[in-house]
């Protein structure tokens, strides 16, 4: 009986979401045209992703172990247990923010709109996609713009969720460009819902988060990359 409430709740949560994206979608489509729209098109990002997630009745209570500073640009790395966590980074990034992910996202009904424009996609099979991918993000940087990123790269099989092994790329890239690194960690979403809760459905629930005080990478070398990919790691695992 549990199962079945949980896949109802599943389907009920997916019609929420695409429900809110049809109606958004002629804004989603003007916005994402021209990059000097894109703190706006984040807001109706953010709007999206708690309307459908109350309606749900999934809420998150983000703790913060240092308030983060306004109008700055940081990196936001976060373990990776659910196609929730999305929504989560929506709610937790401000302004000019924007994703990096696998390049199978652009075909996403939902998330394709923004991986081919705000977003930057990466195949991580390709050297050339992954070169491009950086640069990209490395521009955006320049320009203000916050990444945020799963470090893991996907969600693991694993269950329950184990942290797995980052990539090194965005500890190198914030070292680069001078930028703070913000641990996050999701600590229960999967018991709402694991990876795109096919397995197990979803159910409503609150979602704790704990935002990390940033990472300074001013005082690093580019070789200390390991170093702080270790440093972020041991962050993030100390509250899951």
């Amino acid at each position: 009986m549990i199962k079945l409430l949980r896949r109802i709740h599943l389907v009920y949560s997916l019609i929420c979401i695409i429900s809110l994206f049809i109606l958004f979608l002629p804004f989603y489509y003007l916005l994402s045209r021209n990059p000097k729209y894109y703190g706006i098109l984040n807001k109706f990002r953010t709007t999206h992703s708690f309307i459908s997630s109350a309606l749900s009745g999934i809420f998150f209570r983000f703790k913060f172990e240092k308030k983060l500073e306004k109008g700055q640009t940081y990196i936001y790395c976060a373990n990776h247990t659910s196609n929730l966590d999305i929504i989560i980074l929506c709610l937790l990034g401000k302004g000019r923010y924007h994703f990096m992910g696998k390049e199978e996202l652009t075909k996403n009904p939902v998330l394709g709109i923004f991986f081919k424009t705000i977003d930057v996609a990466v195949s991580r099979a390709s050297k050339i996609s992954s070169f491009r991918a950086f640069k990209k993000v490395a521009e955006n940087l320049e320009n203000g713009m916050s990444l945020i990123i799963f470090p893991e790269g996907k969600i693991d099989d694993t269950y329950p969720p184990v942290l797995q092994d980052f990539k090194s790329g965005p500890f190198r890239l914030a070292i680069e460009k001078n930028i703070p690194i913000v641990p996050v960690s999701i600590t229960n979403v999967w018991k709402i819902m694991w990876d795109d809760g096919t397995k197990y459905g979803s159910r409503p629930g609150i979602v704790e988060v704990y935002v990390h005080k940033p990472i300074l990478t001013s005082i690093l070398a580019v070789e200390n990359d390991e170093i702080l990919k270790d440093e972020v790691y041991k962050k993030i695992n100390s509250k899951l």
